[in-house]
């Protein structure tokens, strides 16, 4: 079914900003109609339409003047006559800029296919491009509209962008609390991708939709004759479950007698003491369902969420929830902080930063994963932010929200890493509990510490965040730091001693440049901590401040070719028809499978793979020897890509099409030439051929050659 009609007028006269805002928006619009003119969407509507019901729904939400102009604007990058970056600056300022330009960007990105590591590298990438928080908004505005109209598409487009929506988006509008438009895209994707379980759900509604509807009207008369009787002005609001929410029960083993809420009522007071006593009033006259009772108003949830939920048996003999909340709760809770995003008080400037901590997170979790593997990313992405959450509070009562299942120690590094470091145990509501008790909603929590305490290695086994495991690896990571050093340094003292020469001689200031230049290390601390990490001999550095060189070349060769085994291995590399040998791909011409490559001993790293026409192969010819791929081994591969490119808004073509290709960009940085920007990239890929096919893509688009 298509939209109702809309016009600028309509969303126009809906608007409470100042005169200078509403000139403002005025003006995108205008700019809009130019832009588009002439556009058709699939609909057949005049592309305008879009961006005009894109600002609608926004408006809903009572977001500021800049992501209404934005919401208008968002799409002239890709469909606009003549806009640009540049332009959009000038005329409507920075921030607009930016944002039209992100949500162009992610506009451009899709589901390569329906796996969990394409699902999540999806999320990865959107939330990284929507540094500010309004892309979010814009894009989910924009996915609702576009859903509401997806009849103009084909059944396959339609499947895959629900699908896209149910994975990607709706879990961000859960997080960042936008209700309303969550519970939308949820029905509508439902009604896509199983469009056979909906209509059933739906024609049992409607079935007895006058027989629920009577109830309800019943139930809402005899509590508002209550709260008159009580003098408690009011509103009430009833409805029927949604059919997602109901699916999503049913999906769980629940029965449809047991869905206590598919008839909910919510009332809307003034004041907080007015919640509680309606609550007492209702309990008085209703028999309550025994633990459905909720307080979020005195334990809030993070996303500022409040409301006094209940459950109870009506007269009639069936379940009501009824959700008790002030007219400003109702708006937090219907549409997230969004709703809070233009307001001009105090507050404002919180609820902005506790969206930021939000994406924040995201973005934490990003940079702390393990990029090398995927499936653990997935894992983690999950776990932290996508799963289920628990909200448990400190002594003082303020709100903590953490993943479900997780721990006191979890608990201790969100408060501060000291405070985690230091931990030594835990009391939760009043009973001391184990360090890996899983915590529980509505828990309070006091973390017990010592100064003299230290991280037990222990508790990366029972740990659920990012936060908590990367904080008790740090600690490791430095301590073990510390002992090689330690180790190291009485190895190398006590092998000189052994052979009678003096400490002082062996690593004076001339020797120890000269090591650290052979070696490549930094410093006499680095020194110790290679000898203590086992990377080097003890014997091996004294030898190095010798004059004996050409005889340590040859025990350097000798003692690299003992490692070439008959192992069946998978090892990228063959010496002689064997693997399982020592070596390392030189980062100079990172050479990947199917280049042309040849191996050079080295001191201590094994085997160093080239390319054979890397400039950087020593002549020395005693230390070359030939080597070959393993083409039974299945791995990935650094290599570098330098782009030539000559136009301002290049990135989102490149991670498009490194998305379409199912290629990781690992490294990405822009220099300023005179001939225009060279973008250097570092990429993934699994063999040559790969990357001459990513090449070849690349230079398919205008005014960007890659450079050989």
């Amino acid at each position: 079914m298509k939209d109702e009609c809309i016009n600028f007028e309509t969303i126009y006269n809906k608007l409470n900003f100042t005169e200078e805002e509403l000139k403002n928006i005025k003006k995108a619009y205008l700019f809009a109609c130019r832009e588009y003119e002439g556009e058709l969407r699939r609909s057949g509507d005049d592309y305008i339409t879009h961006p005009l019901h894109v600002a609608d729904i926004l408006i809903d939400l009572n977001v500021d003047e800049v992501t209404i102009i934005a919401a208008l604007l968002h799409d002239v990058l890709d469909y606009g006559k003549t806009a640009n970056f540049e332009v959009l600056k000038d005329e409507f300022g920075e921030d607009v800029a930016n944002i039209v330009s992100n949500v162009s960007k992610i506009n451009k990105l899709e589901l390569n296919d329906e796996t969990e590591n394409s699902i999540i590298y999806l999320r990865k990438v959107l939330v990284g491009l929507s540094e500010d928080p309004r892309v979010l908004f814009i894009k989910l505005a924009d996915r609702l509209h576009n859903l509401r109209t997806s009849f103009a598409l084909s059944e396959e487009t339609k499947k895959k962008t629900a699908k896209e929506t149910m994975d990607v988006l709706v879990p961000i509008a859960h997080r960042l609390g936008i209700n309303s438009i969550k519970s939308e895209l949820e029905n509508i994707c439902l009604q896509i991708l199983k469009p056979d379980i909906y209509n059933d759900i739906l024609e049992r509604l409607n079935n007895t939709v006058q027989e629920l509807n009577d109830n309800l009207l019943k139930m809402k008369d005899e509590l508002s004759h209550l709260l008159i009787e009580n003098d408690i002005n009011h509103e009430i609001k009833g409805r029927v479950k949604s059919i997602y929410s109901i699916y999503n029960k049913l999906s769980k083993g629940r029965s449809w007698d047991s869905i206590y809420d598919i008839l909910a009522l919510r009332i809307f007071v003034k004041t907080e003491a007015e919640c509680y006593t309606v609550i007492g009033l209702i309990h008085s006259k209703y028999r309550p369902v025994p633990k459905r009772f909720k307080d979020y108003i005195a334990n809030p949830k993070e996303n500022m969420y409040q409301s006094l939920h209940t459950t109870v048996f009506g007269d009639d003999g069936k379940f009501y929830e009824i959700q008790v909340r002030t007219y400003e709760m109702d708006e937090i809770a219907e549409k997230g902080l969004a709703s809070h995003w233009s307001y001009k008080e105090n507050g404002v400037k919180k609820v902005q930063a506790l969206m930021e901590q939000k994406l924040e997170m995201f973005r934490n979790i990003i940079e702390s994963a393990d990029e090398e593997n995927d499936t653990s990313f997935a894992k983690t992405m999950n776990n932290n932010l996508l799963g289920e959450l628990i909200y448990v509070y400190t002594p003082k009562g303020d709100v903590i929200e953490l993943p479900e299942n997780a721990t006191p120690i979890d608990f201790a590094y969100r408060i501060h890493s000291h405070v985690g470091d230091t931990t030594v145990g835990a009391i939760v509501n009043d009973n001391i509990v184990p360090l890996s008790y899983n915590l529980q909603n509505n828990d309070v929590v006091k973390i017990i510490t010592n100064k003299e305490a230290v991280p037990s290695s222990d508790w990366l086994n029972f740990v659920k965040t990012e936060q908590a495991k990367s904080k008790i690896k740090a600690y490791f990571s430095k301590k073990d730091r510390e002992d090689y050093i330690s180790k190291g340094k009485s190895i190398l003292e006590k092998e000189i001693r052994r052979r009678k020469l003096s400490i002082n001689e062996v690593i004076s200031d001339e020797n120890l440049n000269k090591i650290c230049k052979d070696l490549k290390l930094n410093n006499l601390e680095d020194l110790y901590l290679s000898i203590g990490s086992l990377r080097y001999t003890a014997g091996y550095i004294i030898n190095l401040t010798t004059e004996d060189k050409q005889s340590l070349d040859d025990i350097l060769i000798e003692k690299i070719k003992p490692k070439i085994t008959n192992n069946k291995t998978c090892d990228d590399i063959i010496v002689d028809g064997n693997t399982n040998i020592l070596y390392t791909l030189a980062k100079c011409c990172r050479p990947i499978k199917g280049d042309e490559i040849i191996g050079f001993i080295t001191k201590g790293e094994g085997i160093k793979v080239h390319k054979k026409n890397c400039p950087n192969i020593s002549s020395s010819k005693d230390r070359i020897i030939n080597i070959s791929w393993n083409e039974q081994a299945n791995n990935t591969y650094y290599a570098n890509l330098n782009i030539l490119v000559n136009k301002n808004d290049f990135l989102a073509d490149l991670i498009a099409l490194a998305t379409k290709e199912k290629i990781s960009i690992a490294e990405l940085k822009n220099k300023d030439t005179d001939n225009g920007v060279i973008c250097e990239l570092l990429v993934k890929v699994n063999n040559k051929d790969e990357l001459d096919h990513f090449k070849r893509e690349i230079n398919k688009f205008k005014n960007i050659k890659v450079m050989e």
